[in-house]
């Protein structure tokens, strides 16, 4: 019987605790230094929970590693993806900007746990443990925001994304705008929400993301519920370009869509 392959998550538990016995440090005193619990830090040990960029971080600091962990960390979240969108987790890691249109949900890279867990559930047609790698991966691939040179984020969103209930709950609501709002005030994050009032524009075609590089090129990424599409022929990509500056003139100011985003916020306490 063949012997499974270590995931890449395997090998960033072995690593963390390679370090941390090399230094002679229990696990408890290295959750003390990071300022993480000793759980924790015992679950990512054994492979059970995949760390944030900020305990990978402090992690490297204290045990004085030259940035490895850091290293490893990215790789994991592109093994935790489907395999049918790891070449766009692999274009998230390095591109420079990215311009998102969404129509219906929230992108992504802004949901909160609670928000992207009803998302990727689909309504109960994904099984539990399949939406809990989704899970994992999502939240994994959000760790590029907070990076120590992130993307400039520019998301463009349909008003409707913001009434719309995902929960029963009125409270996933509640934290999930909250959260929003609290990103908008990230320098590298810019929000624009396209109002009701609008009408029919461009961007009900569908979603659609656009990643630039440092070189000027540039990449796109089309979804639907069965696979991704990442394109780079330049005649689709300068489509898309035309269809981003039409969606992001119909929208808001980045002061005016968070004022809106706070007005709509009371409407879930």
């Amino acid at each position: 019987m063949t012997k499974p392959q270590p995931s890449t998550l395997d090998l960033l538990a072995g690593e963390l605790r390679r370090l941390r016995t090399e230094r002679g440090l229990s696990q408890e005193d290295l959750a003390r230094r990071i300022n993480y619990s000793g759980s924790l830090v015992g679950m990512v040990e054994i492979g059970r929970r995949t760390p944030s960029l900020d305990f990978i971080r402090r992690a490297d600091e204290v045990l004085e590693s030259g940035g490895l962990l850091g290293r490893i960390l990215p790789l994991v979240s592109l093994e935790t993806a489907p395999a049918w969108f790891r070449p766009w987790v692999a274009v998230e890691q390095e591109a420079a900007t990215l311009w998102w249109f969404e129509m219906s949900v929230l992108p992504g890279l802004l949901q909160t746990e609670a928000y992207a867990r009803v998302v990727l559930g689909d309504g109960g047609l994904v099984p539990e443990e399949e939406m809990e790698r989704r899970l994992e991966a999502r939240l994994q691939r959000q760790q590029i925001l907070v990076r120590s040179q992130p993307p400039q984020l520019v998301a463009v969103i349909d008003e409707s994304i913001l009434r719309r209930a995902v929960a029963d709950h009125f409270g996933v609501m509640r934290e999930q705008l909250d959260h929003l709002i609290a990103l908008a005030a990230r320098p590298q994050v810019h929000l624009h929400v396209i109002p009701a009032e609008v009408g029919v524009h461009a961007g009900v075609a569908g979603p659609f993301i656009l990643a630039g590089f440092a070189d000027g090129t540039w990449v796109a990424h089309l979804d639907s519920p069965l696979r991704a599409q990442v394109l780079d022929r330049s005649e689709e990509i300068a489509s898309l370009h035309r269809r981003w500056e039409s969606v992001r003139a119909e929208a808001l100011s980045r002061r005016q869509s968070l004022a809106l985003m706070q007005e709509v916020a009371k409407t879930w306490s």
